[in-house]
């Protein structure tokens, strides 16, 4: 299936993004990580970019004018400091274990006003939220909840000891945003992709307990919290209760965050 083409598939999204904005990525340096088969990085390169496609599993990867490095995020990426100026983390950050290291990492190699792009599945929308309150699964009667049976998506031996992991480690984007702020990124754009029904049905019905129990929970910390001025808890705590009752967030399947 050619993914690229499908409104459904998140590489879709991403290579419309890139050629929407392929005069920002003209001869610059951009890390694909993880580069999976390539498709990626394929489109980078016909936008005018220096792709360096990084994954733990490179067998997979399948463009043949390049060449896809092993790399293992828990091990650090196998590159110098600074020499990038974008990183593509596209339906990475939720396979990996130590999140903050990873962001820590990315913030290591991506050069001093450069970006940061990440993907990954919208754990804040309210069909996931509905799910995680039934069953702690992703999809409830879709997916079991995270189990040593299905959560191990990847286990070869014959290539190399690391394990890659399912959806073990999703990520709303309070937490993601959190994560970012600790490893020196700030969130500047949220794109989102498509509209899931379900979640529309939920913010049609629970909306105005969503926007009253945070707005509640903003004003409580604006008071209680002694340790900061004002003017810093308003606008850290101002940011993360505009992203909770943001609707498109609470809406849509999956995001990408840039």
């Amino acid at each position: 299936m050619n993914y690229e083409e499908n409104p459904k598939s998140i590489k879709y999204h991403v290579k419309k993004y890139l050629h929407k904005n392929k005069g920002r990525f003209l001869n610059k340096s951009v890390i694909d990580f993880p580069a999976g088969n390539g498709v990626t990085t394929k489109i980078l390169k016909e936008i005018g970019a220096n792709p360096l496609p990084l994954d733990l599993f490179p067998e997979y990867f399948n463009i043949e004018e390049l060449d896809c490095k092993r790399a293992n995020i828990a091990e650090g990426l196998p590159v110098e400091d600074a020499c990038s100026d974008y990183l593509i983390c596209q339906e990475g950050i939720e396979h990996f274990s130590d999140q903050l290291a990873s962001f820590k990492e990315f913030n290591r190699v991506i050069k001093k006003g450069g970006g940061l792009i990440v993907t990954t599945p919208n754990y804040s929308n309210l069909r996931a939220k509905m799910s995680y309150l039934l069953s702690e699964s992703e999809r409830f009667n879709s997916i079991i909840a995270p189990n040593e049976l299905d959560s191990i998506w990847m286990s070869k031996e014959d290539i190399t000891d690391e394990i890659y992991y399912g959806h073990i480690f999703l990520i709303g984007i309070l937490k993601l945003r959190c994560f970012a702020k600790l490893s020196g990124f700030k969130i500047k754009h949220i794109q989102p992709t498509r509209v899931r029904t379900t979640s529309l049905f939920l913010l049609l019905l629970f909306y105005p307990f969503i926007l009253i129990s945070n707005w509640i929970t903003y004003r409580k910390r604006l008071r209680k919290n002694k340790d900061f001025d004002d003017v810093t808890k308003r606008e850290v705590y101002h940011e993360i209760f505009k992203l909770s009752i943001n609707p498109k967030i609470l809406v849509d399947g999956q995001n990408n965050r840039i």
